[in-house]
């Protein structure tokens, strides 16, 4: 009996404590983040390893800037592209995941999460860029921690500024220095539609800038920015 209470203590309720403690994690860093701004995201230090593997000296190229200074073709462009329905949804489009649950099951594999702006900042502040359903679970509760604590402006503010925008390219601003020489705020409605659509393979266009599909996919978004409505 006394070796039975000892084997569920520690399949059963270990488990429990651990992913609890996982998750308070979480919960603290995020309430932090409502009013300081993240310096670096789990996806960023995972990136500067890699390029440092190759070169040392390697450095990411990140300034964070206030909501304010980002243009907001920019902010219009990347709902547009990326989660069109940001400022109704409660952090998950229940209808997206399904349908990319059934590409996935046609597919064999993971290969489309359907995630929103607010489940890519999870996984950019906390997660590998590893797909699979337990890190998809994760990811959803993180979603939730997120938009409990954070309005929607403060949401899409972070992301604007950390996400990957090219090889060792982070956040708006450095994404308008590195492609146009110019600051976040001055963007123009086709280039922020196109920063916008670079978005899903950041490193793939930061070397193939002259893509066909990129022009194309661009001259799309550039229509719908005016419908997509800013927090």
């Amino acid at each position: 009996m006394k070796l039975l209470r000892r084997l569920l203590f520690w399949l059963v309720v270990m488990p429990v404590v651990l992913f609890l403690l996982l998750q308070s994690y979480f919960l603290v860093q995020i309430y932090w983040w409502v009013d300081h701004n993240p310096t670096s995201t789990s996806f960023m230090r995972h990136q500067l390893s890699l390029l440092q593997e190759k070169n040392p000296r390697a450095h990411l190229q990140h300034k964070w800037v206030p909501y304010q200074r980002i243009s907001n073709h920019l902010k219009r462009a990347v709902i547009a592209s990326e989660d069109d329905t940001f400022v109704d949804h409660e952090g998950v489009d229940w209808e997206a995941m399904q349908k990319a649950y059934e590409k996935n099951q046609k597919k064999g594999k993971v290969v489309s999460g359907g995630s929103t702006i607010t489940q890519q900042l999870a996984k950019n502040l906390f997660l590998s860029g590893q797909r699979s359903y337990l890190r998809k679970g994760q990811e959803l509760i993180i979603t939730y921690m997120l938009e409990f604590c954070m309005d929607k402006e403060r949401i899409l503010e972070i992301y604007l500024n950390v996400v990957e925008w090219g090889v060792g390219v982070f956040g708006a601003e450095a994404a308008s220095q590195h492609y146009y020489g110019i600051s976040a705020a001055a963007l123009s409605p086709l280039q922020a539609a196109r920063l916008a659509v670079m978005l899903p393979k950041p490193r793939y266009f930061d070397k193939n800038t002259g893509s066909a599909y990129l022009q194309r996919r661009s001259e799309l978004i550039l229509k719908r920015m005016n419908n997509a409505e800013l927090p």
